[in-house]
């Protein structure tokens, strides 16, 4: 940020728009870099449960974040209003007395920075606040359409459920610990033993139950529940429309989808269902969902259209596809119909995540590769996408660098081993 901190106009926008833009795993580390001279912390935790696979991203000094547990993050969010940030002390990192600079967003997301210097109030607490803000609805947006750096993330992101269950374990070693404290005590009769032990084992129990629900809120969905809900969406978005909607949902005893997974479905049915809404003189859209033991099954298609233009919706389905495994298939054929499938693996390996960089990549950037490796070069991309000549050569130099390669021909066998064609 600028030397002149006393005005909102001096805020960095185009460092702002660089912490939203890169890859979502390392926004906290972005945001940090950018708070660091007006606010000068330690340690910056965002909290969101919207992401089943990491609510927490961190930055900052690893022995003080890796002791930071979901428990005291959500403790600390129910104790803070939606608004400026505030100055407060928090237990942090093993019951620690912290003192902290937090934000929460509306949107549920938290913001908490462990002040680098002696405490004092927070400087500028609705600007860290607004800017803060910024940052969460990004998550949210990433989160909701299922872009594929979240996907990727995601996918990525088992360490963090392991954590929750180390901690988890910990708390239960605990308890044990209690109970057997308490029935070896020589200070305590037995009636007195019992109690303590029954009190600590109970208490136990409720922290156990409360947590396992916790997690799989937002760990998982079932497949029914999901489609229900991409149904409510569809309707919403097309309730102006003539088109005469068929919904099939999946079996009622299909078992759970990942978060990631259910996100992802939706949004890939949610792109296809605009992608077929678009051809004109379009009387009738089937939906279904299937699941079997390996594969979420996706099938959308109409009757007698067949005018869907299938290049472009391969190319927007490309980036989840491949982060996820997922196989796509299009076809039309005019007077006929179109049809879209899509074949999302329950259990994703992880050789399915995209090559280097590629999630790194926004959407600009893609269409940019993808004429990239169809061997136009940059005057014709430009002419294709309606923007300058100099703009297109920016895309390319920055794709090059997030992708780690020095040639077009390069980023064009990225591309193509990718799908993106």
């Amino acid at each position: 940020m600028p030397a002149d901190q006393h005005s909102p106009a001096a805020v960095d926008l185009p460092a702002l728009r660089d912490v939203v833009d890169g890859p979502l795993h390392e926004i906290a580390g972005r945001f940090s870099r950018f708070l660091a001279d007006v606010w000068p912390h330690r340690a910056l935790v965002i909290f969101t449960r919207e992401c089943t696979g990491r609510p927490r991203k961190v930055a900052g000094e690893a022995a003080l974040t890796g002791k930071i547990t979901i428990a005291e993050l959500e403790e600390l969010k129910a104790a803070i209003r939606p608004g400026p940030a505030v100055g407060t002390t928090a237990r942090l990192g093993g019951g620690a007395a912290r003192t902290v600079w937090s934000a929460h967003d509306p949107g549920g997301t938290l913001l908490v920075l462990l002040p680098r210097s002696a405490p004092k109030p927070v400087p500028r607490p609705a600007l860290l606040a607004g800017l803060f803000g910024i940052v969460a609805t990004s998550i949210r947006q990433q989160v909701a359409q299922a872009s594929p750096d979240y996907l990727t993330e995601s996918l990525a992101a088992s360490s963090e459920r392991a954590r929750t269950i180390v901690e988890m374990a910990a708390a239960q070693e605990r308890t044990l610990v209690t109970v057997l404290t308490a029935l070896r005590s020589t200070k305590l009769d037995a009636e007195g033993a019992r109690r303590a032990a029954t009190e600590a084992a109970s208490d136990a129990l409720v922290a156990l139950r409360s947590a396992r629900a916790a997690d799989l809120a937002v760990s998982e969905e079932p497949a029914h529940a999901a489609f229900t809900r991409l149904r409510r969406e569809v309707r919403q978005v097309l309730r102006h429309h003539d088109a005469e909607l068929e919904f099939v949902p999946p079996a009622k005893d299909a078992g759970p989808l990942t978060g990631e997974l259910a996100h992802a479905a939706r949004a890939m049915t949610g792109t296809a269902v605009l992608a077929f809404t678009a051809q004109p003189a379009l009387a009738r859209l089937r939906i279904a969902w299937s699941c079997d033991d390996s594969f979420l099954r996706l099938d959308i298609r109409d009757q007698e259209s067949g005018r869907l233009d299938a290049d472009e919706l391969r190319f927007q389905l490309a980036g989840r596809a491949k982060a996820l495994g997922a196989t796509v298939d299009v076809d039309a054929v005019p007077g006929w119909g179109s049809r879209a499938t899509i074949a999302l693996p329950l259990a994703v390996a992880a050789e399915s995540t995209d090559a280097p960089g590629l999630s790194r990549l926004n959407r600009r950037e893609l269409e940019v590769l993808r004429h990239v490796a169809q061997g136009l070069r940059n005057k014709a991309i430009a002419a294709r996408l309606g923007i300058t000549e100099s703009t297109v050569k920016f895309h390319v130099a920055n794709v090059l660098k997030k992708l780690e390669i020095s040639s077009r021909g390069e980023a064009a066998v990225v591309a193509l081993s990718a799908g993106i064609t």
